[in-house]
């Protein structure tokens, strides 16, 4: 028995008067009312209406619980109506897990501008460069640079863009620039969250794997910029997370006709019939301020 349903049929039973009229009421055969409420007196082993050819009448446990039910399916129907305003409106709380460096470069400078969009939306925002399990950690999206083959996500891609090699102009003018990737095996390089193997294009357009040995390994995309900024060595990531450097002139683009596409940057999201506008808003936000591209490298 749907408790629920039968709740509905029995208030409904009451309040017009006879079992057929509730039957239209709810747009249900007469036989189907009756079914929910023999069933949900059996349930509750007690007699709730006196029926009769021309009447139906509460007895007193019907009564009592006539006055539970009501309240019952009050409260439910205003939960049901506070949670459909809040999504209408984009209200409450969003959970976000991003990595450091996005959050810090891209994110948080933009935070100003979503607030005074969204004023009715906080955000609880978790940054690690750590993949998380959005769904086992209970986060409504997470922002990631690295590819995830999960059924239970949806992916939307926020930046495509190509995988960079930087260094300073310190650095360069101390130590020169390789002119090839092979060259790397001279200077100071600096390794991180992708590895010491670093992937580029070959003149035949294919892809070249290149042992870097590390002159210092940081295990956080903000701080493998932050050593490139301060003339540690080279380092290799994604055009967006240099691209602000590199507009300013704190980093110079090498390489550069050895570049290939980098995994794009994608905003994950567990798949649900019904996203929360909230979730949207969040969504809808990330995707504008990825929308940015790089100008094409010299080759």
């Amino acid at each position: 028995m749907d408790r629920f349903q039968a709740l509905q049929v029995f208030r409904t039973v009451v309040e017009q008067g006879g079992f057929t009229t509730a039957a239209r009421k709810l747009n249900i055969s007469p036989s189907a009312v009756t079914k929910n409420i023999l069933g949900l007196e059996a349930h509750l082993g007690a007699q709730l209406l006196n029926r009769s050819t021309r009447r139906i009448a509460l007895t007193d446990h019907g009564r009592s619980f006539y006055e539970a039910a009501i309240a019952i399916l009050s409260r439910l129907e205003e939960a049901e109506t506070s949670v459909g305003e809040a999504n209408a409106t984009a209200r409450g709380l969003v959970r976000i897990a991003m990595p450091s460096s996005f959050g810090r470069v891209t994110f948080t400078p933009e935070l100003p501008a979503f607030l005074d969009e969204n004023p009715s939306i906080t955000l609880d925002i978790h940054f690690s460069d750590v993949t998380v399990d959005i769904i086992k950690e209970g986060f409504d999206l997470a922002v990631r640079s690295r590819e995830q083959e999960d059924s239970r996500l949806i992916q939307r891609i926020l930046h495509r863009g190509p995988m960079v090699t930087v260094a300073s102009p310190t650095y360069l003018a101390r130590h020169g620039a390789p002119q090839t990737p092979q060259d790397l095996a001279g200077h100071r390089c600096i390794t991180g969250v992708f590895g010491s193997e670093w992937r580029f294009r070959t003149p035949a357009g294919g892809e070249e794997l290149v042992k870097i040995d590390s002159a210092v390994i940081l295990r956080s995309g903000d701080n493998v910029r932050e050593g490139a900024v301060a003339g540690v060595g080279i380092a290799q990531s994604t055009w967006w997370l240099f691209r602000k450097d590199l507009a300013e002139g704190r980093l110079v683009r090498i390489l550069s006709a050895f570049e290939r596409e980098a995994v794009p940057i994608s905003v994950y999201y567990p798949a649900k019939r019904n996203l929360p506008r909230k979730v949207s808003k969040v969504i809808d936000f990330l995707l504008r301020i990825g929308a940015e591209r790089p100008e094409p490298a010299s080759r």
